[in-house]
């Protein structure tokens, strides 16, 4: 047997397509998102440092209207295939576009609450329908 992990090893055409078959659907749908920041010259959300300006891209999980200290805000979930962070839009409701299932860029300065990566109020593009 070889010394080298299965991962480093080339993998040729039958190797990932039986990679492929073998592999769940969520594992499938994170390779592919990983993917898709790397193409847009993303930071992978994984890599993302407390208080660090960054760009990146993902689809959106979950989207919830939950006050924050009196003040309406909308709260998303998104994941990039690394990780997960949360974007919240203070004093909104809604947001016409915003919606579970659709992927977007987001860009602004991570911060760190209660463990997990926020960003608050980022400056945001929705990708094309036509593109998932």
């Amino acid at each position: 047997m070889s010394a080298v992990p299965r991962s480093e090893k080339p993998a040729g055409r039958f190797r990932r397509m039986l990679d492929r078959l073998s592999s769940s659907q969520e594992d499938l749908e994170s390779e592919e998102l990983r993917e898709d920041a790397a193409t847009a010259g993303c930071t992978r959300i994984g890599d993302c440092q407390d208080r660090e300006i960054v760009t990146v891209t993902g689809t959106l999980r979950t989207v919830t209207q939950r006050p924050l200290a009196g003040v309406p805000a909308l709260e998303a979930e998104l994941f990039d295939g690394s990780a997960a962070l949360d974007v919240v839009w203070l004093g909104r409701r809604s947001i016409t576009g915003i919606e579970p299932g659709r992927k977007l860029i987001a860009s602004g300065r991570i911060a760190m609450s209660r463990g997990r990566r926020v960003l608050f109020n980022p400056k945001y593009e929705l990708r094309p329908l036509g593109r998932e």
